[in-house]
């Protein structure tokens, strides 16, 4: 019973989070326009310095911890990938575009059989 209530705190304390990341990026948009005057430099900078403040805000929810594992799970299978040589790459992209080719010829001279049909069909071949 009391896991169920730390998960729901933890629920509505991630929502309130989550709220609070949305107010920093929409207070830094506005920010950005209002302060027009100034120089690009500085709004931009602004705004990045917002939009980290956000990403914090997101990092410590359970959403935003999710997010991270993800990445570095992603990362770990994309290390464990045998990556083919330059010459596999090369002879599966000719294989690839031969097979194209002779696929599109094939399907030009169904289409063409199939027009000449229709046009001797309806009397106009």
């Amino acid at each position: 019973m009391v896991a169920k209530t730390e998960v729901e705190v933890s629920n509505k304390l991630d929502t309130v989070k989550l709220m609070l990341a949305i107010i920093l990026l929409l207070a830094g948009v506005s920010g950005f326009y209002y302060f027009e005057a100034e120089g690009l430099i500085y709004r931009v900078l602004g705004l990045l310095v917002f939009v980290l403040i956000a990403l914090g805000v997101v990092y410590t929810t359970h959403l935003g911890q999710s997010v991270v594992g993800f990445g570095r799970e992603s990362r770990a299978e994309v290390r464990k990938v045998v990556w083919p040589t330059r010459q596999e790459t090369v002879q599966t992209t000719m294989m690839v575009l031969v097979a194209v080719i002779i696929l599109g010829i094939f399907l030009w001279l169904i289409d063409m059989m199939l027009v000449n049909a229709v046009q001797y069909l309806t009397g106009r071949g």
